[in-house]
């Protein structure tokens, strides 16, 4: 079984011997390497719809792991007890649903190792509940795949909180720091984004330049822009 460039990132962050939970498995493509590999001895299984978790199961056993797998059918953490595991990954799933199913069982979060989070959008919303929350970012990845540019955090909590610029939920500066290669494509993506956006908003201004709402969020764009050229002008 050939993995992904996201899903071969995601094993590799795993750490040897852990407790894992894969929430939201689909067709349990990372925990059946993690255990195929000898990196960890169990993991728990999870996804909220009963066909994809069928999937799984089909292929645990296909694989002879059924007996060091725990499939469970739920949504989110919740299918989870305190102490049941040690790591956790969420990935595929927008940042905004990745928040709530933490807020939903933060008690859990808090304790854990370590959770590693996939975010297929509002990354930057994700940084942002996470942060005031208490957890803190330990490391940030960028994986180029299928013309896409996947961001993988690990993170833990430790209960602080930072004054952070609302930039640097867009662009971390974990990746600034490391430079890592894909970050000029991420910011080319993030400033093509920006740019879009200011246009529709010219557009839908025209005749209406008095309407504070559009001006405020014209006025906000364009300094979010003028802040991702900075960035990219310095890395």
């Amino acid at each position: 079984m050939k993995l992904s460039a996201r899903l071969e990132k995601i094993v590799g962050l795993v750490d040897k011997g852990v407790r894992l939970a894969d929430i939201g498995t689909d067709h349990a493509y990372i925990p059946i390497e993690l255990l195929k590999s000898g990196k960890i001895d169990f993991a728990i299984l999870s996804d909220i719809n009963k066909g994809p978790l069928e999937n799984a199961r089909k292929e645990i056993m296909r694989q002879g792991l059924a007996d060091k797998t725990d499939l469970r059918l739920g949504s989110g953490l919740e299918v989870l007890e305190n102490g049941e595991v040690d790591q956790v990954i969420i990935a595929g799933m927008g940042g905004i649903l990745i928040a709530d199913l933490i807020e939903k069982k933060l008690g859990l979060c808090k304790s854990l190792d370590k959770m590693i989070l996939q975010p297929m959008q509002a990354q930057e919303d994700l940084r942002s509940y996470l942060n005031k929350r208490g957890f803190s970012i330990i490391d940030e990845y960028l994986v180029g795949e299928d013309f896409r540019i996947y961001e993988i955090m690990e993170v833990r909590y430790d209960g602080g909180t930072q004054d952070i610029d609302d930039i640097y939920y867009e662009i971390p500066t974990k990746l600034i720091e490391k430079k890592d290669p894909l970050l000029p494509d991420l910011l080319d993506k993030k400033i093509r984004e920006n740019k879009s956006i200011l246009e529709k908003l010219e557009r839908s201004s025209q005749g209406q330049e008095t309407n504070k709402a559009i001006v405020d969020r014209k006025n906000i764009v364009e300094a979010k822009l003028m802040k991702l050229e900075e960035i990219k002008r310095n890395i």
